[in-house]
């Protein structure tokens, strides 16, 4: 899952792309960048590893000049962790082309394949994005027009919707012409457009969450369609194509859990209003099923449970406190990119206030249970701080299965909920007992934010997916994610 943003103005934007990746920061840690364009066709870019404040200092700042750019923030998903795939990524030919990527291609080595085989092009890592890359860029060269019009831009888009599988949100900086953002047939990934009145012309927008808008001035226009591109050309035209025979809006469903900031809307559904309605089935479903509880108070594991716990405790009449305080300035544990450093997180991540838990019956909410690790040791915290019982309660259904669009989840093996059912989960966390959302009340509490949409993709729970698979794909996952081969590239990396 990463975060990109990209804006087309009068004056220099990369100040207001910097501020924009602070605001995506929750959607990637592990690298950031930021390419521009100027009004003499030169490109100006910068990028690393790190957080955005420590990527960009002031001098870098100094030198991205240009009125139309893009930026990006990672958390790897497919290829490796290093500065080498960081983006946004650049091809000089045609034109040069700087892409960011927000997802995950399933026939991305099929691609390279083809692409060094066929079409004589070179790639320098396995990132599925500069695949991506060089597919568009391919297919735009192959329009063989000196100056190509946003015609020949959106046949290039329609040709790589045709070959590339998967999810893919794209922003990308056509050195010279303008700024081109589209998105997957399904829609997986989100994408949503703004726009404000500048002096002389309209200035645009394109960002994964909508909540950075009205700090810099935009109003949001709505969410790019699936299959549709639009673009900007460098003098602020602004055009649009729908470029799929059959797209279909099929958004994720864990933005909505966990990725997304709560004031955000996705394809016009709230964050924060789904995440009250996930806490409301969740009281839901513990008057039904545990009339009896004896729970004295309500406690989030901050910070994305928090509207879902809030909303839990109003619902069932319990009190809500907030029994952790989190430290803000480490990372969202389920992005770290290896269990040791998830495990050493959590308790420098979260202090606890043992006058919250001392001799009472605690009901913990997160917004998922993944491995089970940080659950295990966040109870192992509350018991003792002295909790009497400690139940537990996620606003997500038990995840059983690999996602393949962009989410980094750990091999299926390495899933708590993948072997063991109900009961054993709760015993393995170390939980008096233990309540899942429900998948169809998980469904029913986003789409009420918006009727339209008719699915989700929820391939994480149920193991179904939209897009086709590549022989031993799956398998192929499977070994790329298991935390001790990880680490074990990483190392080798580091020696060589």
């Amino acid at each position: 899952m990463c975060g990109i943003v990209g804006i087309s103005a009068e004056t220099d934007v990369a100040a207001e792309i910097y501020d924009s990746l602070i605001m995506l920061q929750h959607r990637g840690q592990d690298a950031a960048g930021i390419s521009v364009c100027n009004s003499d066709d030169q490109l100006n870019s910068r990028k690393s590893m790190g957080y955005v404040r420590d990527v960009f200092q002031q001098r870098h700042m100094d030198k991205l000049s240009g009125n139309y750019g893009i930026g990006h923030v990672r958390y790897p998903t497919a290829g490796g962790a290093g500065k080498e795939f960081a983006q946004p990524m650049y091809v000089n030919s045609p034109y040069g082309i700087s892409l960011a990527h927000n997802g995950n291609l399933t026939n991305s080595k099929q691609l390279g394949s083809e692409l060094f085989h066929a079409e004589m092009r070179h790639l320098r890592t396995d990132s599925d994005s500069e695949v991506l890359l060089n597919i568009f860029a391919h297919e735009l060269g192959k329009q063989r027009e000196i100056y190509p019009s946003e015609k020949h831009i959106f046949k290039a888009v329609t040709k790589t919707h045709i070959r590339c599988d998967g999810a893919y949100a794209v922003i990308a900086l056509i050195n010279g012409y303008g700024m081109l953002a589209f998105r997957d047939n399904n829609g997986i990934r989100p994408l949503s457009l703004g726009i404000r009145k500048g002096k002389n012309r309209d200035e645009y927008i394109v960002s994964s969450e909508d909540a950075l808008f009205t700090p810099l001035g935009f109003e949001k226009v709505r969410d790019i369609d699936p299959g549709e591109a639009v673009f900007i050309d460098k003098k602020g035209n602004f055009f649009s194509q729908q470029c799929s025979d059959n797209p279909q809006k099929r958004p994720c469903i864990f933005e909505y859990v966990y990725f997304s900031r709560p004031d955000s809307k996705i394809d016009e559904i709230s964050v924060y209003k789904a995440r009250m309605r996930m806490g409301t089935k969740l009281a839901g479903q513990i008057k039904k099923t545990r009339p009896d509880h004896d729970i004295d108070v309500v406690i989030p594991i901050p910070d994305s449970s928090v509207t879902a716990a809030h909303q839990l405790a109003v619902d069932l009449n319990v009190p809500y406190r907030e029994g952790f305080v989190k430290n803000r300035y480490i990372g969202r544990t389920f992005i770290m990119p290896y269990q040791e450093e998830r495990k050493k997180s959590v308790r420098r991540k979260l202090n606890i206030l043992d006058l919250e838990f001392d001799g009472k019956n605690v009901l913990l909410v997160d917004d998922s249970i993944v491995r089970g690790t940080t659950s295990k040791k966040i109870i192992e915290m509350a018991r003792e701080a002295g909790a009497k019982k400690v139940y537990f309660a996620s606003a997500a259904p038990a995840i059983k299965y690999q996602n393949l669009y962009g989410i980094d989840m750990p091999a299926t093996a390495e899933l708590i909920a993948s072997k063991k059912d109900h009961d054993e989960v709760a015993k393995e966390i170390n939980a008096d007992w233990l309540i899942y959302q429900t998948l169809d009340d998980l469904i029913d509490s986003v789409r009420e934010g918006n009727p339209e949409i008719k699915e989700f993709e929820t391939s994480i729970f149920t193991g179904e997916y939209f897009t086709p698979l590549i022989e031993n794909y799956l398998e192929d996952l499977e070994t790329s994610r298991k935390d001790e081969l990880k680490m074990q590239r990483e190392k080798t990396k580091a020696k060589g």
